[in-house]
């Protein structure tokens, strides 16, 4: 994979301008050249991969304006996580005490919904609630590791709304799935690192139809904004080549949860009329067990 080099890297994490020490210019070439290793390193291991002091690390961060490592680490990881492999997500924690796994991932988990919560733009949230209730069709696209979150959405989505189409892989390609897609309609488009190419194209061609286009998806740096009317924004940071989907999933519950309290009529109205069909047809199990 290519990247930029050393300065252009440094220029577009920071644009200081300012002239690289020798040390710093060897953690900068580090970087580029080993980002799927670096990025996720301590300081002190990254000082000793590099050859130089953690405190020269953690000098170097300054430089670059940032308040510390970890704020540099951070950004570095958001600047290429979505370029990273599936091997090379594997590889990252390949080495993980079998022991901590447990913690650690739920621990991120977590950590990956508190960060949602702290970040997430509640004016984007309200206005996608509005454009959702206003929504002639509502389309969600989900492919490949999120397609089974757009069918959790879809799947209570249409106990709240008539016309709801759930895109995804399958027998017939998004296109056709999207063939009726107009003006009035509405697609939700959720992809998450590595964003799928096909995501993106149908999200463009929805937009020359004169849908709406809400993104779901991990951040300002997600190639969905740039075709996304509404962007709603999750945490997905990933433990090993798992996508972490907690965040994601959290927030989806938040926004049915809102659209049954705006369409509260209409959703006891439907409950009325389902929980009869269920109990006909012993849908679910019986109070009695029986």
């Amino acid at each position: 994979m290519e990247m930029e080099n050393a300065q252009e890297l440094i220029q577009r994490l920071n644009h200081s301008g300012k002239k690289l020490s020798k040390s710093h210019r060897r953690i900068a070439e580090c970087i580029v050249s080993h980002y799927d290793k670096v990025v996720f390193m301590t300081a002190s291991r990254l000082g000793e991969y590099v050859g130089v002091s953690e405190s020269t690390v953690v000098r170097f961060a300054a430089a670059l304006g940032y308040s510390g490592y970890p704020q540099l680490q951070k950004a570095l990881q958001e600047l290429i996580r979505h370029r990273l492999t599936a091997a090379q997500r594997f590889e990252m924690t390949s080495d993980m005490d079998h022991t901590q796994v447990l913690n650690k991932v739920l621990k991120a988990d977590m950590q990956n919904i508190r960060s949602t919560l702290d970040e997430l733009d509640v004016d984007a949230f309200e206005k996608a609630i509005d454009r959702i209730i206003q929504a002639r069709h509502i389309y969600v696209m989900g492919l490949r590791a999120s397609g089974p979150i757009a069918q959790f959405f879809v799947h209570y989505l249409r106990f709240i709304f008539q016309d709801v189409t759930c895109v995804t892989s399958g027998v017939s390609d998004v296109f056709e799935q999207l063939a009726r897609i107009g003006q009035g309609d509405l697609l939700i488009g959720i992809s998450f690192p590595r964003y799928t190419s096909r995501t993106i194209e149908a999200m463009e061609f929805a937009h020359t139809r004169g849908a709406g286009l809400i993104a779901i998806t991990d951040g300002p740096l997600s190639p969905l904004h740039a075709s996304a009317d509404i962007c709603l924004n999750a945490k997905s940071d990933m433990a090993s080549f798992v996508d972490s989907f907690a965040a994601p999933l959290s927030l989806i519950n938040a926004l049915i949860v809102a659209l049954a309290q705006r369409r509260r009529q209409e959703v006891s109205e439907y409950f009325s009329n389902i929980e009869g069909i269920w109990n006909d047809y012993h849908v679910y199990l019986s109070k009695t067990g029986e």
